[in-house]
């Protein structure tokens, strides 16, 4: 989860970044203008993970407003602005903006741009291997290993994703819109029988464990099993 502060003076920009932004679980601030982008920044430095930042707004412009920032913000900033000129690209960059994206923009590539920065700029710190058990069935999720009564099961690395996924929002029903975007993302251009499928040949490698994925007729399916 990001804490993302969205600056554009077009109400229906900021409820279109919003509407994705959340839907990816982050938090979202707006500001209409520069100067209140500024202003939140300098009540609290860090109270952002990413600023996206227009361009051409009133009382005081992106480029101008993300200098300011700057000063006294280490948050990254991304550009947006209906302007694709290279000099506007290069005048973007030469004041610290992390990327710069062109009106009209891909809502969806706008949320892969900002996991790219993040990643950037927080690197992974790798983490203690960590296991989670439920009833016989053992996932290693620092090895990316699964095991069914004790014995190694063999998964594809889709089958993999797919089956952490459900396991990490254990009780949660999923929509198969939800599944086939955060498993298989935003660049996939198959249909619902993809997903069908994997939940099929997943189930057959649970074994005993199959129950553990519900299916939600008309909806998509839920991972329901005991914590032991």
């Amino acid at each position: 989860m990001y804490r993302i502060l969205v600056v554009d003076d077009e109400e229906k920009i900021r409820a279109l970044i919003r509407k994705y932004a959340e839907f990816e679980g982050h938090k979202i601030t707006e500001a209409e203008n520069g100067m209140q982008a500024v202003e939140l920044c300098r009540r609290d430095p860090g109270a952002f993970d990413i600023i996206i930042m227009d361009v051409m707004m009133p009382e005081l412009d992106g480029f101008s407003a993300a200098a300011e920032i700057k000063k006294t913000c280490q948050a990254p900033v991304l550009m947006l602005s209906a302007r694709g000129e290279e000099y506007d690209k290069i005048h973007g960059f030469e004041l610290g903006a992390d990327d710069y994206v062109v009106k009209p923009f891909s809502p969806k590539e706008l949320m892969l741009r900002i996991n790219a920065i993040m990643n950037r700029v927080r690197p992974s710190i790798a983490q203690p291997r960590q296991t989670e058990s439920f009833g016989g069935l053992t996932v290693d999720l620092g090895a990316r290993t699964v095991s069914v009564d004790g014995q190694r099961v063999e998964l594809s690395p889709k089958e993999y994703d797919l089956l952490t996924y459900l396991m990490k929002n254990k009780g949660l029903a999923l929509t198969r819109e939800q599944l086939l975007t955060n498993v298989w993302g935003y660049d996939f251009y198959g249909d619902d029988r993809t997903l069908d499928t994997h939940i099929k040949l997943l189930r057959k490698r649970l074994g005993p464990y199959s129950g553990f994925i519900v299916t939600l007729r008309g909806v998509g399916y839920r991972f329901e099993a005991p914590d032991v």
